[in-house]
């Protein structure tokens, strides 16, 4: 399953969100430490959806607006 994310980079720390999936967040210290986490999420959160019967949510075929200087990417998982 392919995810759009949407990364934020602060001062001090970045994170990212799957607008897709409301609740799949990570924050960490770089870019690179979040692309690692929020993968492990949306698994994580797939997992969870599916153990309680629940439906996960298909990736978005509408665009994503973001603002300027902050960097989305489509990140796949395997579940």
């Amino acid at each position: 399953m392919e995810y759009v994310v949407i990364f934020e980079e602060g001062e001090n720390s970045c994170s990212a969100y799957v607008p897709d999936l409301p609740g799949c967040i990570a924050a960490g210290n770089s870019i690179e430490e979040v692309w690692t986490l929020i993968a492990e999420a949306i698994a994580f959160h797939i997992e969870g959806l599916r153990e309680d019967e629940e439906v996960v949510p298909s990736s978005s075929s509408l665009p994503v607006q973001i603002d300027p200087g902050t960097l989305s990417a489509l990140i796949t998982v395997q579940v």
